[in-house]
């Protein structure tokens, strides 16, 4: 991927198909305000913002820390080269996992912003049309079986090809209005040997999620059976 230095501190990196339409200010949430670009946003541990450029939907996705440390230091990095940061080897994930065939939105540009021996970054992905993440499904309606196994079924697909999630929840399924599923959000994910033991710390991350949100919201369509539909899946070839 090919870095471009905007300015002194600034640096953009975009895919090919990108690499002559992503400026700066698509990184820049006031501008795309400003623009009437901005189509919806996400609040979690920090705001993630949709928006459109030329009819097609973007998703732009700051890096915030997570755990103790978010305390102290919110969305700030060691700077160790452009290649090692979280932005750069989100992107490069993605697009590997792309060529594997494997269901993740397409890349579509990072920036990082150095300051000294720190650095701060987003990344801009392509928007999944008509999509809902499995949290905001569940709370309005239940997944039929055939639903649940074919979740069990996305995980392993991408377990098969040695891929590391390393916050799989129900936030980060999407679903389509066709059942067609994604998995999103790789910060931190890696790959590693397809039998490795540590992925199946996965599927107990997902099910910790499921249980959460089941006990936090009393209009909440999963049930214990469910996990046992998903494991079905996750067990078929």
């Amino acid at each position: 991927m090919k870095i471009q230095q905007v300015d002194k501190n600034r640096y953009l990196v975009a895919t090919k198909k990108y690499r002559d339409k992503v400026s700066k200010d698509w990184f820049d949430p006031q501008q795309l305000q400003q623009n009437d670009d901005i189509i919806g946003q996400s609040v979690g541990r920090s705001t993630t913002y949709f928006f459109e450029k030329n009819g097609k939907g973007f998703v732009l996705r700051r890096y915030f820390r997570g755990g103790l440390l978010s305390k102290w230091v919110e969305d700030s990095y060691f700077f160790l080269g452009i290649r090692k940061t979280r932005a750069y080897r989100e992107q490069a994930m993605l697009k590997k996992m792309r060529k594997l065939g494997l269901p993740v939105p397409k890349p579509v540009a990072l920036l990082v912003t150095k300051a000294g021996l720190i650095y701060r970054a987003s990344i801009i992905i392509r928007l999944i049309e008509q999509s809902q993440d499995l949290f905001h499904i569940l709370r309005e309606r239940a997944l039929t079986e055939s639903e649940w196994v074919a979740v069990g079924a996305l995980i392993r697909q991408f377990h098969d090809q040695g891929v590391y999630h390393s916050d799989l929840n129900i936030h980060n399924i999407m679903m389509n209005d066709e059942g067609k599923l994604w998995l999103i959000d790789f910060d931190k994910g890696r790959f590693v040997e397809p039998n490795a033991s540590n992925l199946e710390s996965n599927l107990s991350r997902l099910k910790r999620s499921l249980e959460k949100e089941s006990k936090k919201w009393p209009q909440f369509h999963w049930r214990n059976p469910d996990w046992d539909l998903l494991m079905k899946g996750y067990a078929s070839e």
